[in-house]
């Protein structure tokens, strides 16, 4: 019996210590830097390592969506997660909708979307965006546009519009149907 609970004991500190070993290292910074900005109260987005063990993937998970939200507000604090994180180095970042694994995209690129989110034109970090984001099986799920300027321009705010639905207005969608 005394080994049923040191066994119990030992795995109960183990998960103690992975629990906050991911609130210190991402979902507090991320938690702090959108509560710094009222306009996230629209949108709940959660920061933790993959499975809660990996520490090179990062999990940027969607948790809520208010009816009074746009997209530029899911996007705003994406940025704004990334810039909590600016300094943590990710080998990629997976985009989750409640918790189902959607999209996945460098983590060098959040890591730059993070460190330039003060300087940077967030018009042209919300449209280039999609050329940097990847399908769960690692190929390209948006194009990268070249040509004219008002063409390249369309097509990647056609690109912006088809991201916002393959990470939750699909889903989003659904569930308000439903």
């Amino acid at each position: 019996m005394k080994l049923a609970w040191r066994l119990a004991a030992g795995v109960g500190a183990v998960v103690a210590a992975v629990s906050v070993w991911n609130y210190v290292s991402v979902t507090y910074p991320v938690a702090y830097r959108l509560s710094e900005d009222p306009r996230n109260t629209k949108v709940s987005l959660w920061a933790y390592h993959r499975y809660g063990l990996v520490p090179s993937v990062l999990v940027i998970d969607l948790r809520r969506v208010d009816d009074q939200a746009a997209a530029a507000d899911v996007l705003r604090a994406l940025f704004q997660s990334a810039e909590g994180l600016k300094d943590a180095k990710f080998e990629r970042v997976v985009l989750a909708y409640r918790g189902s694994a959607k999209l996945i995209m460098d983590g060098d690129y959040f890591q730059r979307v993070g460190q330039e989110f003060m300087t940077q034109n967030p018009i042209y970090t919300m449209r280039t965006l999609p050329q940097n984001i990847h399908k769960l099986d690692g190929s390209a799920a948006y194009g990268t546009w070249t040509g004219g300027l008002l063409g390249v321009l369309g097509k990647q705010m056609e690109d912006l519009g088809k991201f916002s639905d393959d990470w939750y207005l699909h889903d989003l969608t659904q569930e308000a149907r439903n």
